[in-house]
């Protein structure tokens, strides 16, 4: 498996960079916060992006300006080092964006 799935330990430590996501049931989650519904869709479509070039793509969930988010790949059965990319990826875009939280 080219993505193996991370103990607890090891998504405990990458969440300690990654401020506002958690880790539940073998998933990371975030809700995302913006002032408006255009700019929550822009956070979308930047993020949808970068998902078809991971090839890598969340569950998620949209209404008005927040986006809720989780992220785990279901070959390994939980949350693996490309999880964690992507986490990374849209937090850095949300903070682009003017994420409230």
């Amino acid at each position: 498996m080219s993505n193996p799935r991370l103990s607890d330990e090891q998504v405990a430590e990458f969440l300690a960079e990654l401020p506002g996501w958690t880790y539940s049931s073998n998933q990371l989650a975030r809700r995302f916060d913006f002032p408006n519904f255009s700019v929550a869709i822009a956070f979308m479509v930047r993020v949808g992006m970068v998902c078809e070039s991971m090839d890598h793509h969340p569950n998620w969930y949209n209404v008005y300006g927040k986006v809720e988010v989780q992220l785990w790949t279901h070959d390994a059965g939980g949350v693996t080092g490309l999880d964690i990319r992507l986490a990374t990826q849209m937090s850095s875009i949300a903070t682009e964006l003017g994420c409230k939280n």
